[in-house]
Parts: structure tokens; sequence; C-alpha cells
């Protein structure tokens, strides 16, 4: 069956620390020091940078050229943010929801990841996790009623999370990139092998670019996911103040 390619976007408050606002980047510096900066959670801040962040997040799901760049506006958008706590996920998406939903635009599939709750307080009906929480959470029954997207490292792990139901999986790294330095990339080939061994959506992640993603449209991946090329924008360093 014919699926049109597509973009997904993967956000990541971290790639975005860049952007910052003078006073945070004191409190960093008083509180943390340079060794341990990089580990504090995300948007400890407060309001200001959290209403910064979600309204360029909702600007890249209606697709504002403001927030764009020259980037394409995505089909999808995984809103996966590894550095916050539960209770911060959940705010950041339960506003980002509303905010998209009062913005009476069109916007594209928004896609909770890791916390059940997030999609439960919105109605999201999607929800994605890494393979191994996925399932933790399919022996706790955690995930009735959703559709899922799972990522996934091995042939094996995709077979497994089709049978469990998965919706599509997410295979990677595909590319060198700078999350996960030291690990040889598994390439295209891998991807293509990923793609032939289940049924259901298959989406390439890890070092994807408007360079590279001509390679990933050559195999037969439903899409690929991009996280820097949509995370490192001039407009987010403006917005956040």
């Amino acid at each position: 069956m014919y699926r049109p390619f597509q973009q997904i976007a993967v956000t990541d408050w971290e790639l975005c620390r860049f952007g910052r606002c003078k006073g945070y980047q004191a409190w960093e510096k008083d509180n943390l020091g340079k060794e341990n900066a990089s580990s504090v959670p995300m948007i400890v801040q407060g309001e200001k940078d959290m209403e910064a962040y979600v309204g360029f997040l909702a600007g890249l799901a209606v697709g504002e050229r403001d927030c764009l760049g020259e980037n394409q506006r995505p089909d999808i958008l995984i809103v996966r943010e590894k550095q916050l706590t539960k209770s911060q996920y959940i705010k950041l998406f339960v506003s980002l929801w509303e905010t998209v939903s009062r913005c009476g635009r069109k916007a594209v599939q928004l896609i909770p990841h890791t916390y059940p709750e997030a999609a439960s307080k919105t109605g999201s009906g999607w929800l994605h996790l890494p393979f191994s929480l996925y399932l933790a959470y399919q022996k706790r029954g955690m995930l009735s009623g959703l559709r899922l997207g799972v990522s996934i490292h091995s042939v094996e792990e995709a077979k497994e999370a089709w049978k469990l139901g998965a919706a599509y999986v997410t295979a990677g790294h595909i590319f060198c990139t700078e999350s996960k330095k030291g690990m040889p990339p598994r390439g295209t080939v891998f991807l293509q092998q990923v793609c032939e061994s289940v049924p259901i959506p298959v989406y390439a992640i890890g070092g994807i670019h408007q360079d590279n993603i001509a390679q990933i449209k050559e195999t037969k991946a439903a899409g690929a996911c991009l996280m820097s090329e949509y995370m490192r924008t001039r407009e987010l360093r403006h917005n956040i103040y």
C-alpha cells in the first residue's frame, strides 16, 4: 500500500538551551557551576520560558513560518522531553495542546512521549514509548485505548512491538548524531531490514537532516524524524527572553 513520505518533528528543549534568558543563565552559573549545567531539569526558571517554548512548538504544529524557518511543516510532532520531570512534562504537553486548540487553525498530530497521563489529560489518543517502557506498560495494563508508537533498535524489537499492537515504530539511530557520541550508526541497510520485517509504518531517526534525508526516501521507510533541524532555529533564540 502506498504511503506518502512523512516528516516528523521531534522536540528537545535541551537543544534550545542556548536560547535561555540572561536571568536563567545567571541562576545556572550561581547554582550549578559549569560541570553540572547540562543535568538540570529544564524549564525550572518558570512561566516565561515555558510560555515561549510552548508558543514555539505550537507554531511548528500549525505551520508558522517564523517557527519553521527553512523547514517544511512537519506531518507529526512528537513531544519528547527527556530532561523534564513527569509533572513538568505533563504541564508542558497540556499547555501545548490547549494553545494549539485555541488557535483555530488545523494542526499536525501531537503525540506525547513516555507518560500515558499526558494523553489522557488531553484526549490525544496517541503515545510514543521507548521499547523497554512499552513492554513494562503493557504488562501493567496501562495502555488501553491508546495508539502507540515505539522506539526500536533491532529487527527483533520491531517484530515484538508490532505483535504487541504498536501502530508504528521509529528505528535508529541511522546516521551519526551528537546525542549518540561514540556509538556507530546502524545505517540504511538496517533501516531497510526493519521496514521489510513488519507491516506497520517505520520512521527513521537519528542524525537525519536535509542533506541526507534523500537516502531515507530510497528505503521503504514511511518517513523520517528530525530533531535538530526544527529545534535549533534563530527564531527560538529571539522568543525566549
